[in-house]
């Protein structure tokens, strides 16, 4: 079996190199085609971590009763918030620094402010940040059913507008990245389908001798994955250049505030899943189109 084997991959290179021309146009498309997808996996994953990075930065303000002061049922509430599935962190800010956080948002006003310091009107707070911007609401009704829970604040509308809309970004992405690939294989589909009618002869011959249809299309298979191999080898070497070079130029921060996604190991898998997908795409390109072209010689 393993000599079988062999011969195949054997054939198979033998066939790349026969038909040197149409093999290097086959690897051609394989190549944009992965290119594209691979430069578009980059983007939209690092737009699904900023969008991430934004959500995980959007927290849920808990205002304490006025009547919880000790320090025991704070750590109790503080401890039920965090039971709540969806909670990621609980940050505790007392009236006194939340006075303080205001007199510092509004200077102009500071003597305004300190004059009621005595009187501070604010509440204890935790502030909340979920793990997931879809939770937000759900999250928020749970903590405000909590006994000793004043109010919870969100942000407003304006908050569900933007996790709306990351979620939106996200979709689309996605959406764009499978239409890539389902093209890549379109196009190498096609590609590879003429590279093989071009052996039509050497099809027919084999037929009539009487060998079987897996002995046929075994060389043409181990031919589609080294076409796939060989045409996600520039996207791989182009993906890890221009990756490179755009975080180190930016130092990993775009816009001064989102970070890109670190080069290790998030470069290692983007270049195993294009060398995945060129060798699946070449053997499903190479299978189908061998498959019709038996079927059209019974």
């Amino acid at each position: 079996m393993f000599r079988r084997f062999s011969r195949h991959i054997k054939e198979g290179f033998i066939g790349v190199g026969r038909h040197f021309g149409m093999a290097i146009s086959s690897s051609a498309s394989v190549t944009i085609a992965l290119f594209l997808v691979g430069f578009f996996l980059v983007i939209t994953y690092n737009l699904n971590l900023i969008a991430k990075d934004i959500e995980q930065s959007i927290s849920l303000s808990a205002l304490v009763d006025y009547n919880i002061t000790s320090q025991t049922a704070l750590d109790t509430l503080e401890k039920q918030i965090l039971s709540i599935d969806g909670v990621k962190t609980v940050e505790f800010r007392s009236k006194d620094d939340e006075f303080t956080y205001y007199v510092e948002q509004y200077p102009d006003i500071r003597e305004f402010n300190e004059y009621y310091r005595d009187q501070n009107p604010f509440h204890d707070a935790f502030l909340v940040g979920v793990e997931d911007g879809n939770e937000l609401e759900t999250v928020k009704n749970k903590i405000a059913a909590i006994n000793g829970i004043a109010s919870v604040h969100d942000g407003g509308s304006n908050t569900y507008l933007l996790i709306n809309a990351l979620e939106k970004v996200r979709i689309f992405g996605g959406v764009l990245v499978l239409a890539l690939a389902v093209l890549a294989v379109y196009l190498i589909y096609n590609t590879i389908s003429i590279t093989i009618r071009a052996r039509d002869t050497e099809i027919w011959i084999m037929k009539n001798v009487g060998a079987k249809n897996g002995y046929i299309r075994a060389p043409f298979l181990v031919e589609g994955i080294i076409i796939g191999v060989l045409g996600s080898l520039i996207p791989i070497g182009a993906m890890i250049a221009l990756y490179l070079y755009a975080f180190n130029r930016s130092d990993g921060v775009i816009l001064g505030v989102f970070n890109l996604v670190e080069p290790y190991p998030f470069l290692l898998y983007l270049c195993l899943a294009l060398l995945g997908i060129g060798i699946i795409v070449g053997f499903i390109g190479s299978y189908l189109s061998v498959s019709r072209l038996l079927r059209n010689k019974r």
